[in-house]
């Protein structure tokens, strides 16, 4: 056990080229892939990668590639895909000659001289080509898959081509709600009813976290349960996953824990090698799938969890304040395994998940829109999306609130997600996942929608039960006041 210990930390020092160094992924060039190097090392078999389609559409899967924001140039499938006819070339090079060195090996018992000494120099020559071809072999495997797993998912043909502008409006529930006062932002409303408090900060969690305190904490409590309670009643079966997760689990749902560091959280690498903060539970309830096989008829699979999601936020100089983009929060995931027998499960369930965040949303009272999203939203593994943005009078603007992928193989086939049918036989299934109800973004729609002029909040009446009022009201106490160093009059220090 102590062996294999060490030679895994060997083959790791190996790829990395130095130990405790990071290898990012850059345009053009690709230095690691932490699923390849899970699969070297023994945790999980190779992901099948349906390059045979691929050659068989080659100039459409092009276009469809490039016209997604996934770090992907013209004419790098087609050196991906010469890369993997030669391994196939080697690969079956190396399975005919296997056969002869097994059909010699039986021949050679029964001989006499001289037939013996020609086959057994035969057997030799046998083991000199196939320690070349293995070499081969390893090498094509190492600079074939850490560049194909990043390739994107295909594109399904009623996408959207472009950025986030070119997105298409599917449908428009609900009404604005009109005010006859000025209206506040969220993050004033949540500290004149003391709910929330982002500001000062910096020295207690940093920027971008915050606190929910009282009838705010109770809230996140309500959507919470809310949302879980009505989809335990759909069929969903809730679960807990981990928040650490490795950068194999990350890669196999389309996520590269190294090239997107301005996303996620790496645990330091040097205590804590290959661990990373999920972003979403999505990658959690994947990982559970991962290496296994659910039964034909035992099809589809439901899950729903809560978790706290963590996210970097480090690229981007938008929404700096509030609760819009914050480094970590709460969130409520829907993800679903899914047969493929007909072709159309994967979409069949991505439209259930569509229907049901638009009947949570709804009976939130929120106003918002459906939005079929472009190719440069897809990110890797989406083969189609849909994005619902609600109506935040704070804000004066749409705010996403939450999103909907089908993911169709790509992930089933990089993490070994399989199903067994009734004869035994093994196909890759489909995955499909969805928000629920992400917290923070529900607090900013919920709080500005439904303001009053007096500074209080009403509560939508499928959460009253949960928060047992109908109101939030301006607090009865005076709220704590800062003492800190920081204060913009010197003379307000208490003595």
């Amino acid at each position: 056990m102590a062996m294999r210990l060490v030679l895994r930390l060997l083959a790791r020092q190996r790829s990395w080229g130095h130990a405790g160094k990071r290898a990012f992924c850059t345009s053009g060039t690709v230095d690691r892939s932490r699923l390849y190097d899970h699969v070297r090392d023994g945790y999980s078999a190779k992901p099948q990668l349906d390059m045979e389609t691929l050659t068989r559409d080659l100039e459409a899967a092009e276009r469809e590639y490039l016209e997604r924001k996934s770090g992907s140039r013209h004419g790098e499938l087609k050196e991906v895909i010469a890369i993997w006819n030669r391994l196939e070339k080697v690969k079956q090079e190396i399975k005919t000659l296997e056969e002869e060195k097994s059909a010699i090996a039986k021949e050679v018992k029964h001989m006499v001289n001289p037939r013996y000494a020609l086959i057994r120099k035969r057997g030799k020559d046998i083991r000199l080509e196939l320690s070349t071809l293995y070499k081969e072999e390893s090498n094509l495997e190492g600079s074939f898959y850490p560049r194909a797993l990043r390739l994107p998912n295909r594109t399904h043909p009623n996408t959207p081509v472009g950025d986030e502008s070119k997105a298409r409006v599917l449908e428009v529930v609900g009404v604005k709600p009109e005010f006859d006062f000025k209206i506040c932002g969220h993050l004033e409303i949540g500290e004149d009813l003391d709910i929330i408090r982002q500001r000062r900060l910096s020295h207690v969690s940093g920027h971008r976290s915050y606190y929910l305190r009282g009838a705010g904490s109770l809230l996140q409590h309500a959507l919470v349960n809310f949302t879980i309670s009505k989809l335990v009643k759909k069929g969903f079966i809730p679960m807990s996953v981990p928040d650490m997760l490795r950068g194999a689990v990350f890669e196999g749902c389309g996520m590269q824990a190294d090239a997107h560091a301005s996303q996620v959280y790496s645990v330091d690498p040097l205590q804590h090698p290959d661990l990373n903060l999920a972003g979403t539970s999505e990658v959690g309830i994947a990982g559970f799938f991962m290496d296994h096989a659910v039964m034909l008829q035992d099809l589809p699979v439901r899950t729903v969890c809560c978790s706290t999601c963590y996210r970097a936020e480090t690229d981007t100089g938008r929404e700096t304040w509030g609760l819009y983009r914050v480094h970590h929060f709460t969130k409520v995931e829907m993800f679903g395994v899914t047969a493929n027998e007909s072709g159309i499960e994967s979409q069949e369930m991505l439209d259930e998940f569509l229907g049901l965040q638009k009947e949570i949303f709804s009976e939130l009272g929120l106003h918002f829109k459906v939005l079929e999203m472009p190719t440069q939203e897809l990110g890797l593994p989406a083969y189609r999306k849909y994005d619902i943005e609600a109506w935040m009078p704070g804000r004066g603007k749409y705010g996403e609130i939450s999103s909907t992928s089908n993911c169709t193989d790509y992930q089933s086939r990089r993490l070994n997600i399989m199903y067994q049918r009734q004869d035994g036989e093994l196909r890759h299934a489909h995955t499909v996942n969805g928000t629920a109800c992400a917290v923070p973004r529900l607090l900013i729609a919920i709080l500005e929608s439904n303001q009053r002029k007096d500074g209080a909040v009403l509560i939508p009446e499928v959460l009253q039960p949960y928060m047992g009022t109908d109101v939030i009201e301006k607090p009865r106490y005076i709220p704590a006041r800062y003492i800190g160093p920081n204060q913009r009059k010197q003379d307000n220090v208490l003595k």
